[in-house]
């Protein structure tokens, strides 16, 4: 499978290499994620821990209408919105959206 998909992929540059200049890519960047991709989970924010850190549950949200329903225990997370340095501003029951990032929980989240 893996030298198939070399053949096609080294087919596809070689054709897109011989079009007319007007025609040929332009350079990208694409980042990828080893294994099978990120993960994230839907959170509801329960209190601040310290500066920029803050205590968090994940929640599954089901049907339109309906609270999303807390799941698990509490674990930690860092907003990235927030400077490191200084106190969180996020009031509790806020959701999110949480990822895990080089063994951190972070969420991103204007205050």
């Amino acid at each position: 499978m893996s030298n198939e998909t070399n053949s096609t992929n080294t087919q596809q540059v070689l054709e897109q290499l011989s079009r007319s200049p007007s025609q040929r890519m332009h350079d990208t960047i694409m980042v990828t994620s080893p294994g099978a991709g990120t993960i994230a989970w839907a959170a509801k924010i329960k209190s601040n821990a310290s500066y920029n850190l803050y205590n968090v549950t994940v929640v599954v949200i089901s049907e339109a209408g309906t609270e999303p329903v807390e799941i698990g225990q509490q674990i930690q997370a860092f907003n990235l919105a927030e400077p490191f340095d200084q106190q969180g501003t996020l009031e509790a029951g806020t959701y999110v959206v949480m990822f895990r990032v080089g063994g951190k929980n972070v969420f991103y989240a204007p205050a």
